[in-house]
Formats: structure tokens, sequence, C-alpha cells
């Protein structure tokens, strides 16, 4: 029988080492990595699959991707993709899920990270866009504000006030839009595609992998 979602969800040891992976990202002053974060990814990438027409199971496998994407954490931010698959493959295979469907979801782990990964099938471009669309305030774990305004990563995510990936149709063209509502009070616009660029050029990749087109609306803008 298939692994599920849930099934992953109700994994001691998965969750535990998202929530470390978190916990020691914390300490160095990143941005949330924990269960909400893995939660939200694993919901979105099965929402941007079955929005584009892609099979139940294949959903289900970008859920279980977005959900352990990033217990790589747990030994290390560096390389954090690789290890985190590594991990996976252990930890999957010891729940009994069937070997083709542990290499799908290892590579999309793998290659999830704009360091060196690259969409590697439909359930790692629905991961890569997954993860790519969680800006937003409640990410920030610093609690000093100066702290967060000298940061240029707490600062953007606390600026962004919505962000909303939307799956939209015209004619035979399916575009990916993510929706971001940056205040320009904490910092400007192009704060954002300081640290964002290379991210977004992997949303654009994982999109057309996707059979789809990729836009960026930033206060009601369209950017890209």
């Amino acid at each position: 029988m298939a692994i599920t979602l849930n099934e992953i969800k109700e994994s001691v040891i998965i969750r535990t080492m998202i929530e470390q992976g978190n916990y020691y990202l914390g300490i160095k002053g990143y941005t949330d990595h924990g269960l909400k974060h893995v939660n939200l990814v694993a919901a979105l990438g099965q929402h941007i699959l079955l929005e584009l027409g892609y099979e139940k199971r294949l959903a289900e496998l970008a859920g279980i991707a977005g959900y352990m994407h990033d217990i790589g954490n747990a030994v290390n931010r560096a390389a954090h993709s690789q290890s985190g698959a590594l991990l996976a493959f252990q930890l999957l295979r010891e729940l009994g899920m069937e070997p083709a469907e542990v290499a799908v979801v290892t590579a999309a782990i793998g290659n999830h990270d704009e360091g060196s990964g690259r969409p590697a099938s439909i359930v790692s471009a629905a991961l890569i866009l997954a993860d790519k669309a969680d800006v937003r305030r409640s990410r920030v774990q610093e609690t000093c504000m100066d702290h967060i305004l000298s940061d240029i990563h707490d600062r953007v995510n606390y600026a962004v006030t919505r962000a909303e990936v939307q799956i939209l149709r015209f004619e035979a063209i399916a575009f990916v839009r993510l929706c971001l509502d940056i205040d320009i009070e904490f910092t400007p616009v192009l704060d954002y595609f300081e640290i964002f660029l290379a991210r977004m050029v992997m949303c654009r990749r994982a999109a057309a992998f996707l059979g789809a087109e990729f836009e960026l609306f930033i206060n009601g803008s369209k950017i890209v």
C-alpha cells in the first residue's frame, strides 16, 4: 500500500528532525524552517499539481517531499538539500515506500535549493515553487526590531504582509502566479530581488517544467 502524507506526518523521527533543524537555524539567526513552513510547502505543492491537472499520487508525493524537504537542516544548513535527500531515502525505505517513489521524493529534496538544484521531475518542480513562495512576516524568528531591520532576510520576510500562489488559465496557457504585498516602510522592493532573484529564476524554470508560465506580482504590479 502506498505511503501517505498523513503517515509521514505521524513519524516521530521525521517531525523531530524538522523541529531540531529549525531550532539549530534559529540559533544561527535564520527564518522559520520548522513545522509551519514544511506544512505550508506540503499543502501548496499538492495544490499546484492538482490545479494543473496532474494525478493525485504525484500531488501526494509533492506533499511528502514538501514536508520532508528541510530535514537536512538537522545536520547542517550547508548542503542541506543533499543531506536531507540521504536522510529521506533511509527514512522512507524504513517506512516501506516503493523504491520508485523513494527515488522521486529524494530527487525533489536534493534539488530544491537554488545553490545547485534544478527541476528534476514534476514533483521536484512543484516543491521548488511551493518552497520559494513561502515568504511571510511570521517566518521571522528574531524578536528584536533593530535586529530584524539590520538583516536583509528578516527585513524582507517581515515586510511581506501577503503571499499567495494562484494557478490561472488563459486559453491554452497555464500560469503560476506569485502575488506579494510588501510594506515598503520596512524595506524597498529592490531588497526582495537582492535575495530572491536566483529563486525566482528557479521558479520560472520549475513552472516551465510543468508546462506553465511563472508570474510575479508585487503590490498589484506585474514584475515578471
